[in-house]
């Protein structure tokens, strides 16, 4: 690919709710731009599978789970793009993904409008300031209506949302779109819809259109002041400037341009790629900061020019046949084929034998890559969210967000012979996924692994069976609970002990109480001790003692969160005090507060929303009921209702199988973490209970 300037670079990203059709989109886009010459469906009849969705899994479960990217050329403008999975479980690829991006579409479908993913997509597009275009996909569809569409963008998401493009007609007589902007009607001809008929806007249109474009140049005059006087002094305004006003609001993040089409039937797609080389930014035009690790972690503001000092972000692993594959994104600055970069996370210097890009899960080489690319690179050893720099400067960027785990799995390798595999399995894992997490639980010698849900986990057992040849044992899904406590609850504790030569002598006197609900972290420690009732140098000891106790909680055994120790007195022996013994002291000074700090059991709470015919109501908000689960919000919308509810996560396993029986397979959910929130009074005891069999049984 030759090199073009960066100005006609975009790097953009496709996401949405599961099920609105991107990975569809993704296939039109690379087939419009020559990059593949036959259409092919997610769920084809080929049983070849979409283009993006090359894991056999994605084509046989019709879902992405892996983030794929490509890169492809329009109107010459060169357009890296990355189709990023829809379901919550794999939302990591979505974050990270979005952290790397300079503009993304985001997709909803017609009928169903902003879903429960879109708005958490919306969060990480906001998170990491990404400008998006919105396009309303499946116009196809019986009841479309993308006004509604662009009236929940409004409402559910707060965006300043406006059609730049009017859908001719809908559902089967859905027949093109005119563009507001040249106020011009589009028909994509053809098998395939390659040839588009440009014509004038049909009359019985006109009025509408000519409405829509109005508010259209009021929305976006506030971004560009030219556009602005001429629209209040009613001049026309020609197509140049209603572009340029159109990309200022998008890049100020407070105007989202809205286009509707059906990525399936073949309408539109042409005009959302114009869009995104008219109004989504440039690498040059977005801010982009790294930390100087040389200079108190002071910001620096990183230029996206080829000349100045190489830095690039590691965001995402492959593993693959070939050894790791590292995606990475060149912020500033060149690197070629064989060149010596830095890892300024571990100050590793790693040589390049070979940079890539990467067509779905083709590679093709190249010789060079610089600011503003999107590549993979061989035989680079590092961890996902590494920085690497050509050793002029040492630059840190900051990391993507990571959720944390809210499931967990015991899980063993069917055959003592497969362990290796096992093993080898669950390193690569680990490495490309981080919200993929493995630990060994010392008192059940058991391998744990956690995740975001039950289909992430099912994902990997299943790609162990796969692609190590392992066969495994599953356990039952264990909930990540958590312990807390609810009031303040006061220590004084005194640990003596005396054996031959020199005792242990330790004493901790302070309280603890819960952290606001608001705080940054799980646990704070307060020194408050003066007059050297402990001596300094035992202060440590004492935080390690209380950060060892809330390890494990005294209810149920999980870690204990949203707490603060105050240590404000205590004594000390000239000769028997040592770490160690306050250590101890500290460790059984929390426990004794603890049984008077109201300890409290936390459970999951996940944000639950279920979709089925309007007959089956009753019984689905029924079942949620029977699972303690809090319904929020019921609408209906085109004979289907949505439900809205908040649910423990520990009452979820299996709900799939019951909701589908329920609605005679037609009901469908999503589901994704929300908070952490107390066990009702009589579940815990029970759970309490329940642990202190198991270690009774486990002391015999």
């Amino acid at each position: 690919m030759g090199r073009i300037s960066t100005d006609k670079v975009r790097n953009i990203g496709i996401s949405a709710h599961i099920d609105s059709g991107k990975t569809t989109l993704s296939e039109r886009i690379l087939f419009y731009t020559a990059k593949i010459h036959k259409i092919e469906e997610v769920k084809g009849k080929s049983g070849v599978g979409a283009t993006m969705d090359f894991m056999d899994l994605e084509r046989e479960k019709g879902i992405t789970i892996q983030s794929a990217a490509t890169y492809c050329e329009w109107k010459g403008f060169n357009i890296n793009l990355i189709d990023t999975p829809g379901h919550v479980d794999f939302t990591i690829e979505v974050e990270r993904s979005l952290r790397v991006l300079d503009g993304a579409v985001l997709v909803l479908c017609s009928v169903a409008g902003v879903q429960s993913q879109s708005i958490t997509v919306d969060r990480q597009m906001k998170r990491y300031k990404v400008p998006r275009i919105c396009f309303i996909n499946k116009m196809d569809r019986a009841g479309a209506n993308p006004f509604r569409g662009v009236q929940m963008l409004r409402e559910k998401l707060a965006h300043n949302a406006h059609l730049i493009t009017y859908p001719i007609g809908a559902e089967d007589q859905f027949q093109g779109v005119v563009d507001l902007v040249q106020m011009k009607a589009f028909y994509f001809d053809g098998d395939n819809g390659e040839n588009i008929r440009e014509e004038a806007v049909p009359a019985e249109l006109l009025e509408e259109c000519k409405k829509y474009r109005e508010n259209l140049i009021a929305a976006v005059g506030e971004f560009d002041e030219e556009v602005g006087m001429k629209y209040l002094e009613g001049q026309d305004i020609t197509i140049e400037e209603m572009r340029r006003a159109i990309r200022a609001a998008t890049r100020s993040l407070n105007f989202t341009p809205v286009m509707t089409g059906s990525a399936y039937k073949n309408k539109g797609v042409q005009l959302l790629l114009d869009a995104v080389t008219y109004y989504l930014p440039n690498p040059h035009e977005r801010e982009n900061v790294a930390l100087d690790q040389n200079n108190n972690e002071e910001k620096v503001i990183l230029k996206s020019d080829p000349k100045a000092p190489f830095v690039a972000l590691a965001f995402k692993l492959d593993e693959g046949r070939y050894g790791q594959l590292t995606y990475m994104r060149v912020y500033q600055g060149s690197v070629k084929k064989g060149d010596t970069i830095f890892n300024a996370t571990n100050d590793r210097k790693v040589k390049i034998p070979r940079i890539v890009q990467m067509h779905a899960d083709e590679m093709n080489d190249v010789e060079e890559a610089q600011a503003g690319d999107i590549v993979a690179f061989f035989g680079v050893d590092c961890a996902s969210g590494d920085t690497f720099t050509d050793g002029a400067v040492k630059y840190t960027m900051t990391s993507m967000f990571i959720p944390n785990a809210v499931i967990s799995l015991a899980i063993a390798p069917k055959d003592k012979a497969s362990s290796n595999n096992f093993s080898k399995a669950l390193n690569k894992f680990t490495k490309e996924d981080p919200t993929f997490r493995v630990h060994r639980d010392e008192e059940s010698a058991q391998t744990i692994i956690s995740g975001m849900g039950e289909l992430h986990l099912e994902i990997y057992c299943e790609r162990i069976k796969r692609e190590f040849n392992c066969e495994v044992i599953v356990g039952k899904p264990q909930v990540a609970f958590r312990e807390t406590i609810t009031q303040k609850g006061d220590f004084n504790y005194t640990h003596k002990k005396q054996t031959g030569g020199s005792g242990q002598f330790g004493k901790v006197v302070g309280y603890i109480e819960p952290l606001p609900a608001d705080a940054a972290q799980n646990y704070e420690f307060v020194d408050e001790i003066t007059g050297g009732a402990i001596p300094r140098e035992f202060i440590p000891a004492c935080d390690k003692g209380f950060q060892e106790a809330v390890k494990e909680g005294r209810l149920i055994g999980f870690p204990i969160v949203g707490v603060r120790v105050v240590i404000n007195d205590g004594s000390y022996h000239d000769v028997d005090s040592s770490e160690q013994a306050f250590k101890t002291a500290a460790l059984m000074g929390f426990r004794e507060a603890y049984e008077r700090a109201g300890a409290a059991v936390l459970e999951p709470i996940m944000k639950l929303e279920t979709q089925a015919p309007e007959e089956f109501q009753g019984s689905v908000m029924g079942q949620i009921n029977q699972r303690r689960g809090m319904i929020l919000n019921s609408s209906t919308n085109e004979g289907y209702c949505v439900i809205e509810a908040e649910v423990p996560l520990t009452e979820m396993f299996g709900y799939s199988t019951d909701l589908r029986s329920a609605t005679q397979g037609k009901g469908e959910f999503t589901m994704e973490f929300m908070k952490y929130s107390q066990v009702p009074r009589n579940v815990q005891e029970d759970m309490v209970k329940k642990h202190q069999e198991r270690k009774a049984k486990e002391g015999k």
